[in-house]
């Protein structure tokens, strides 16, 4: 974020909110709006069989967020990877609904060459999800890494920056976990 006055104004908002001011997050979220919208268009964008908007899902995902009030937020980044994971997970939510209108498929999850590299095959997004938790079983950090990047949409600088860590580590684990990822998700040739 290259505007000082723009991360003084974010961090304000959720200094407040950390505070108890209720009405900061409204805040927040109206100044943070096309950042999180565009986290939920980019996440929709490689959704299959679901239905909702990405009006919506920034809806839902402030529901979420706003239940989240005894978290301390570092900055701007930290707010939107959390926005991230939150819009994530209320599409894994609603992807179980339609599994459980339905009797067979889900709502699936492209993961193409700009996020996962090398494939552009549509998957169960349920799956993918109990892949990454499987990841986070033994690589945490990769597991963040890769979920931060493909549903998050985060740069590599971004998710050093929220995670605490070197890009050198971000790059190593985003490297080790989209291949584990990939390898679990396709079929051996």
């Amino acid at each position: 974020m290259s505007d000082p006055a723009e991360f003084t104004h974010t961090s304000a908002l959720l200094a407040q909110w950390a505070g108890g001011d209720k009405r900061a997050l409204d805040d927040l979220l109206s100044h943070l709006y096309r950042d999180i919208h565009a986290i939920a268009t980019r996440q929709l964008r490689s959704e299959r069989g679901l239905t909702i908007r990405p009006t919506a899902l920034v809806h839902e995902v402030y529901l979420r967020l706003k239940g989240l009030n005894e978290l301390r937020w570092n900055d701007r980044a930290h707010f939107l990877s959390m926005a991230a994971r939150v819009t994530r997970q209320a599409l894994v939510d609603e992807a179980r609904r339609r599994r459980a209108d339905k009797r067979s498929g889900g709502a699936q999850v492209t993961l193409n060459d700009e996020n996962l590299g090398g494939t552009d095959t549509a998957f169960d997004a349920l799956h993918v999800d109990d892949l990454l938790n499987e990841l986070k079983g033994f690589d945490e950090v990769a597991a963040e890494v890769v979920s931060l990047r493909v549903f998050g949409g985060l740069s590599v600088e971004e998710v050093a920056e929220v995670l605490a860590v070197s890009v050198a580590t971000v790059h190593r684990r985003w490297a080790s976990g989209k291949t584990w990822l990939a390898h679990e998700l396709l079929p051996p040739a």
